[in-house]
């Protein structure tokens, strides 16, 4: 980057934003701490989707627009991202002019129980919702943050309504979410017609509980789920398992397909909130 583009991208930036790179495709995003900063769940969400080569992909509750950034590098379709709180939604609009993605990426600010597509269906949907219902306990972050967190704006039920009326028929619905959902996330996709198609359970080390899970569903698809090899985040040592290096760099186009490799290259610094963090 030079030095008068980078003075570009710091005009960009406001009070309290910092711009940060995705890793993968020269690609950067603005994040605030005091607003939003996306986690390792969207990361994985946007590697672990089935998306078209081309035609329309929908993103719901994009936050600051990282799950369409990444989605950039795997396919040519347009891409639109749904985000009710207004200064995410400017963030993110922000983030796909730096980039020059203004021609794949429409970000629309509304309230996804209230919206509804134009023209045709979309191809594909994502989701990474608020993980958390009303009544779990207290919570004392901002607004933003409590909103990203908690299901204040949304519930399960009205994400779920919202990716069925989205999207055509045998076209895919993929989400990331807590496992203690997924009883329910598999019962109301399949009440709104989206039959669970691949799960899989991504564990923070070897031997411990799952603490995030992977799910994909296609509208009015017959009965018949895979349950794929889990996803190991950290090794023994506390480096990244090769596998999320390979998401990290964009070398893994999605995670099923991913095959080990002996190599193992050194994570560039960049703040990544944990799912603990995140939710």
């Amino acid at each position: 980057m030079d030095s008068d583009t980078q003075r570009d991208d710091e005009r960009s930036l406001q009070p309290g934003e910092r711009l940060d790179d995705l890793l993968t495709h020269n690609l950067t995003i603005i994040q605030s701490s005091e607003v939003f900063s996306f986690s390792l769940d969207a990361v994985l969400l946007a590697r672990f989707a089935g998306v078209p080569p081309r035609g329309r992909v929908l993103d719901l509750c994009t936050g600051n627009g990282v799950i369409p950034l990444l989605l950039t590098t795997r396919t040519d379709a347009s891409i639109d991202g749904i985000e009710i709180q207004p200064r995410l939604a400017d963030m993110a609009r922000r983030s796909v002019l730096l980039n020059g993605l203004n021609d794949k990426i429409n970000i629309i600010e509304n309230d996804l129980r209230e919206w509804k597509p134009e023209g045709e269906l979309y191809d594909a949907v994502t989701v990474n919702p608020p993980y958390l219902p009303l009544q779990s306990g207290d919570y004392k972050e901002n607004h933003h943050q409590a909103m990203a967190r908690h299901e204040i704006g949304c519930k399960l039920e009205d994400v779920i309504s919202a990716c069925a009326r989205s999207v055509r028929i045998g076209g895919r619905v993929s989400m990331v979410h807590r496992p203690s959902r997924l009883v329910d996330i598999i019962d109301l996709m399949r009440r709104y017609r989206l039959e669970p198609k691949r799960i899989r359970f991504v564990h923070p080390r070897r031997g411990a509980e799952a603490n995030m899970v992977l799910i994909e569903g296609t509208r009015d698809g017959k009965p018949e789920v895979r349950l794929l090899p889990p996803l190991i985040v950290y090794e023994e040592d506390g480096e990244y398992t090769p596998e999320l290096l390979a998401v990290f760099y964009g070398e893994a186009s999605e995670l099923p397909d991913f095959k080990r490799s002996n190599g193992r290259a050194p994570i560039k610094k960049m703040k990544i909130d944990s799912e603990e963090d995140r939710k």
